[in-house]
């Protein structure tokens, strides 16, 4: 097994065995949640998928028991000083879910436990998502930062289970349950445990590995190009409306305090 010490990062580890490239977020004391080090991290080993005919599927999962990924850390946001901030964070984050969803190669999540937020984003951008009877899916953005989704999570989102669902999730700020998950179109398979979440995740992983890499390929860009999606600035004066507001600074506080927030709607 051939380890990838890329940017020097333990947070997102990287290994390639027999044509499998694991990527494995490594952060369970926080939920597995995203440093910007590691959206950066994962972009950069699916640009290498793009060029490495070596590697014939990505395998994402999550270390520990508890997340797959808790979404970004909320500590990144703290620097927030400017509206700019807010449209700089999303263009990250449209950036390299938009690699992760066009590489090369297919991608499989295999999703044990809490899915959430941008750890749901990255989910929803791979090919396959496998879970296990404790996984839990869900954007609960209107009840933790009062933020919103960029315009390429709303499309992907909606694309997945349509437009009535991605209201409901983001509505009620609810976890999807593993059951209404597979029967949603949020996973396409479910397992027992995480010992059988391994298991089936290699077993799936090796299979198209071995099938036509062309035939993986054209499906791919072939569903690519049936999905429409709204331009990046067509969202911005969204983006800017949650960024900016007094709302995005009391949910900050609040989660960090551990508190409720108090929505003014501002």
């Amino acid at each position: 097994m051939d380890q990838d010490v890329t940017a020097g990062e333990d947070d997102l580890l990287f290994a390639l065995d027999d044509g499998i490239g694991r990527i494995t977020f490594n952060r369970p004391q926080a939920r597995n949640a995203f440093t910007f080090a590691m959206y950066e991290h994962l972009a950069e080993i699916c640009e290498r998928a793009n060029r490495d005919h070596g590697i014939k599927v990505l395998l994402l999962r999550g270390a520990g028991d508890k997340a797959f990924a808790a979404g970004t850390d909320i500590n990144q946001f703290r620097a927030f000083k400017t509206p700019q901030d807010g449209l700089d964070y999303e263009n990250r984050i449209d950036r390299v879910l938009g690699i992760l969803e066009t590489c090369r190669v297919p991608t499989i999540a295999a999703i044990n436990g809490a899915c959430t937020g941008g750890g749901a984003g990255i989910a929803a951008c791979c090919d396959l998502r496998i879970g296990t009877r404790s996984t839990r899916i869900g954007f609960p953005i209107a009840r933790t930062l009062g933020n919103c989704l960029s315009m390429s999570n709303v499309s992907r989102i909606t694309a997945l289970i349509g437009p009535a669902r991605v209201k409901d999730l983001i509505f009620t700020a609810r976890l999807v349950e593993a059951e209404e998950a597979a029967s949603v179109g949020l996973l396409n398979e479910v397992v027992d445990d995480l010992a059988a979440l391994d298991r089936r995740a290699d077993e799936i992983a090796r299979l198209v590995a071995g099938n036509a890499p062309l035939t993986l390929s054209a499906t791919k860009q072939a569903v690519a190009r049936l999905q429409k999606r709204l331009t990046r600035e067509e969202g911005e004066d969204l983006i800017l409306m949650c960024y900016a507001s007094q709302d995005f600074r009391e949910g900050l506080d609040a989660f960090l305090s551990k508190r409720a927030p108090q929505w003014r709607g501002q």
